[in-house]
């Protein structure tokens, strides 16, 4: 039943009732208020792969009260946080400096349930060890389940939690790894860590960085500096970089230390906002500018024999765990396509023009096709990055490097699918883009990823067991699609000719060459894990839907389509429409009429 008025212009001698259903607000149901799991073909999927027949039946009623969580009461919130974002408070009633962000009811409901729900807290874990079960697919979809609701409520919860952890153990005096514990008794998806890298003399150029940290008593430091952009300032533990007195003035010179919000006497810590930034989008993370002022921090570094300013590996040492921080940043790109791609099925299965559905226009499934397509691809990579073994040391770079992206244009492909609509802000794809253009900047852009990549494989060669595991995936196609394989081989055999090529360039031209080459990457190696997805389906389930992915996949990105550039190729994209649009989504909702 509609709940608003009826206006005089509904009563015009050229309207009806026809064309009034066009408008009917109670016809336009979208993704809020599914189950984002029971609605998703495509991880129920994944996660029968996964976790087997026996695991899945064991999970399944915990991932469909995680669905209803994230596409209920966290998508939700979600939209009332970005309407009221964090707010600073700065001075108290006497003017003394009390920096305190003060986070909306929202956002402490929302974290509430996500953090009770976690897959990732350690009773979890033992529940489902001792069902037999791997927990790691399920903390997987919990992400992924998150991200299409809220981002920056992912990186709230999310950033640098492992890193504080990780770091603490190893490094920090017994009393303070003790309260880091405490702080994170609840698991590493608690809300209280934060990572501060930034700075204004440079982002990715770390080693121009002017924090400085100087021998205090009792095995701490002071330190003293300005973090130019810190995500999730409202935490209580933050790993914070800076140079040691007496360091090099350099990359080699920095070491991580770790900074909590209050001292180890009760007092607080000199930690200081300055402001919270006024951003586009992700407003539901606490961003800030953040001054040190003998603030007390422990090295998380083995102590030097010379001075015990660090062993000079501190960096190094934190970038191992940031490649586990660019997967997280790539399955936000993914949740934000995924998102995209749900709210245009359900716009276009609703809105109608010319006659018709926007669902059944043939440039409109073309549209929707592709977003399925590259959706699922960038799923298959995220997936594999977290899950696939052998680790890959060039993964992390390459996944996010395309799903990031990914998450910017499918939420620009879905405000053109609503139209005005979708440049709205009542309506749910606005913010969406606005929150994905954070991607492929969080965690390094993608000049800096490309950059990873040759190191990768200047130091590690690690584009030979990256090659091997392409040609394993592709290897297990279906039978019955040799086509396609044969494509993909043929294009692992050109990529190692490509590397070779590469690798004889001039500094100068070879840097110059690395995205391309990245993306060629990027290309085989999702081609190549859709190929073993349908292997798979076809061995387990019978079914042939992935395969169908897989070929439009490999038709976009790795074929040569000629003079024509495929316009006279086969519509399979249409002509097998309900295939792919009934595998990517359910909506289980009867269709309103008004």
């Amino acid at each position: 039943m509609a709940s608003y008025l009826i206006e005089p212009v509904d009563r015009l001698p050229f309207g009806g009732p026809g064309k009034a259903r066009r408008y009917a607000t109670e016809r336009y149901q979208g993704a809020v208020g599914l189950n984002w799991y029971t609605s998703d073909p495509t991880l129920r999927f994944l996660m029968r792969r996964h976790l087997g027949a026996d695991g899945l039946a064991w999970a399944e009623p915990r991932l469909t009260e995680l669905g209803a969580l994230m596409g209920g009461p966290v998508a939700r919130w979600a939209e009332e946080t970005d309407r009221n974002p964090p707010r600073l408070e700065k001075y108290d009633r006497w003017g003394r400096d009390i920096s305190q962000v003060v986070m909306p009811a929202s956002f402490e409901a929302s974290r509430r349930e996500l953090v009770a729900s976690a897959a990732n807290r350690p009773e979890f874990h033992a529940e489902a060890r001792a069902a037999g079960v791997d927990p790691a697919p399920i903390e997987v979809a919990w992400s992924y389940l998150l991200d299409q609701a809220d981002i920056g409520m992912a990186c709230a919860l999310g950033t640098g939690g492992d890193m504080v952890v990780r770091l603490t153990e190893l490094f920090a005096p017994e009393d303070v790894k003790a309260r880091v514990r405490e702080l994170f008794a609840a698991g590493e998806f608690s809300g209280e860590a934060a990572q501060m890298l930034t700075e204004r003399s440079g982002g990715s150029d770390l080693g121009a960085l002017e924090s400085t940290a100087s021998p205090d008593a009792d095995g701490a430091w002071r330190l003293n500096g300005f973090k130019w952009f810190a995500s999730n300032a409202n935490g209580s533990a933050f790993v914070v970089l800076a140079k040691p007195e007496g360091a090099v003035d350099g990359v080699r010179g920095i070491a991580p230390f770790l900074v909590l919000r209050d001292r180890r006497d009760g007092t607080r810590n000199g930690v200081r906002i300055r402001r919270l930034k006024d951003k586009l989008g992700t407003r539901s993370v606490a961003s800030a500018e953040i001054e040190f002022t003998d603030a007390e921090a422990f090295l998380l570094a083995p102590a030097s024999t010379e001075g015990g300013a660090g062993d000079g590996k501190g960096l190094a040492r934190m970038m191992e765990l940031t490649n586990g921080a660019r997967l997280a940043i790539a399955a936000m790109g993914l949740g934000c396509a995924r998102r995209s791609l749900v709210e245009s099925l359900c716009y276009t299965r609703a809105r109608e023009a010319f006659g018709a559905p926007l669902y059944e226009q043939p440039l409109m499934r073309r549209k929707l096709a592709e977003l399925i397509v590259e959706t699922e691809a960038a799923q298959a990579l995220v997936f594999d990055g977290y899950l696939g073994r052998p680790r890959l040391r060039l993964a992390p770079a390459l996944i996010k490097l395309r799903a990031a992206r990914l998450g910017v244009t499918a939420a620009g492909d879905a405000i053109e699918i609503h139209g005005g609509n979708g440049y709205i802000e009542q309506w749910p794809v606005a913010r969406i883009l606005r929150d994905a253009q954070v991607n492929p900047i969080w965690e390094g852009g993608d000049n800096i990823l490309c950059l990873d990549v040759r190191r990768a494989m200047d130091r590690e060669q690690a584009h030979l067991p990256f090659l091997d595991r392409v040609e394993e995936a592709a290897g297990r196609a279906p039978e019955g699609d040799a086509a396609t394989a044969d494509l993909v081989h043929q294009r692992v055999g050109d990529l190692r000719k490509a590397i070779n090529r590469w690798s004889g360039l001039d500094r100068a031209t070879a840097e110059a060459r690395l995205y391309p080459l990245a993306q060629y990457m990027a290309d085989v190696y999702a081609a190549a894990l859709l190929l073993e997805q349908a292997g798979w389906e076809r061995a387990e389930l019978g079914t042939d839907r992935k395969a169908l992915v897989a070929r439009l996949y490999a038709s976009a990105h790795l074929a040569d389509h000629g003079a024509l550039r495929g316009i006279d190729a086969p519509s399979e994209d249409l002509e097998r429409f309900k295939d792919l649009a009934d595998g990517a989504l359910i909506d289980p909702r009867p269709p309103v009429d008004g």
